[in-house]
Formats: C-alpha cells, structure tokens, sequence
C-alpha cells in the first residue's frame, strides 16, 4: 500500500497522541490511585428526615472552627433550618457541607466560590470549603428543577 508522506505523518502523530493519553490516564489510576468516586452515600428519598443527618438542617458547630452545614433541597426550596434562610459563617471557618434533595434533582452552587455540587434523590453530596473571605454569598440551584426554580436560593454570610 502507498501512502502519501503527509498521511503517514498525521497517522504517526495521533497514534502518538492517542498512546500518550492512555499513559497518562494509566499513571493517574494506578500509580496515583486516582478513581471515579465510588463510595456514594446513599438514602431513600422519601425517608430523608428519618436519617440522622438531615433531622435537623442547619449550621452546626463540630470543632474549633470548623462547622457542619446540613441543606435538604425539595421542591424549589432549600431547607438551612432557618426561616429567612440565612446562614452565618465565621471568616475562615471550614465548613463540611451536606445535602441531599427529596424529589428531583436539584444544583447547588454557591456564587463566588468553587463550591458547585449536584444534588440527586438517594444520594448524599457532600464537599468541604473554608470561606477566607467576608461577604455575601448566594446559594442557588444551578439545574432546571421547574417552574419555580428561578425562586430557589438561600444566602451565605461570612462574618468577621
């Protein structure tokens, strides 16, 4: 078979690339051990209030500095165990954050940091963050959730 130079050049490059890759993604999961996260918490939906974490949301402090925030989301709606949906976070404090949805799924994004996780029925998300700056945050649902999705926020206050 003849080929051209240039086509044997293009062929030469992606195998090339194509085996870089597959060396790259080997030593990232074998040697490195990084892996899909596997090990989902789990939870019946419609049980959510039943499981430990969730009986009462809210801002909880766990250690010096360092806070549990538990969050249900459900229909258009995010439950921090206060009513004007207000949390107030000590500057620096590290904050593990919990949360879970009871219908569909659901975004949470917090607006000007990196915390940004989807929330789906049966499973628990959860992310750590230290806010280092003092402000005004603003959690939003970052997924379509319906008609009343654009009304579903709760705000973050990060305090000196």
């Amino acid at each position: 078979m003849n080929m051209h130079k240039y086509e044997k050049i293009w062929l030469y490059l992606g195998s090339a690339t194509l085996l870089f890759f597959l060396i790259v993604v080997g030593v990232s999961a074998f040697y490195m051990g990084n892996q899909p996260p596997s090990c989902a918490v789990t939870l019946d939906p419609e049980k959510v209030r039943d499981h430990e974490l969730f009986k009462e949301p809210g801002l909880k402090q766990i250690g010096e500095n360092e806070y549990q925030l538990t969050i249900v989301a459900s229909a258009f709606n995010y439950d921090v165990g206060t009513d004007d949906k207000v949390i107030e976070v000590p500057k620096g404090a590290t904050v593990h954050i919990s949360s879970t949805t009871t219908d569909v799924i659901h975004g949470f994004e917090i607006a000007g940091t990196n915390v940004n996780m989807m929330l789906e029925p049966g499973y628990i998300s959860t992310l750590t963050n230290t806010f280092k700056n003092a402000g005004t945050y603003t959690l939003v649902c970052n997924e379509y959730c319906g008609v009343g999705h654009h009304m579903m926020a709760a705000t973050i206050e990060v305090v000196e």
